[in-house]
């Protein structure tokens, strides 16, 4: 998998669900409020790049894959192949950088 930021498509299907915070939680983990950074599809594949306060502290994110289950809801995957998830981080990196 290889893209660059001209690749990367804006999207807005989690903005339209769930606004610009989303709240997310482990198992057995306290819930985390997460900002959105950026959305956008690469290829048939749309990826969110989240920020907490406690990220932040330590100019961090975290990146998840966008899915629509058979009824159309909407929820975040974790991305578990580094490949793509170093894509990815790759392209937000860029569009972020960009002059």
């Amino acid at each position: 998998m290889f893209y660059e930021a001209k690749d990367a498509l804006a999207s807005n299907v989690l903005l339209q669900t769930f606004g610009e915070e989303v709240i997310l939680s482990g198992d057995g983990e306290e819930s985390t409020v997460y900002r959105v950074l950026q959305e956008f599809r690469l290829g048939e594949q749309i990826y969110t790049v989240l920020n907490s306060p406690k990220l932040s502290k330590l100019e961090e994110y975290v990146i998840f894959r966008v899915v629509r289950n058979d009824h159309g809801e909407v929820s975040l995957e974790t991305i578990d192949d580094d490949d793509e998830w170093e894509a990815v981080a790759e392209v937000y990196d860029e569009m972020t950088f960009m002059i």
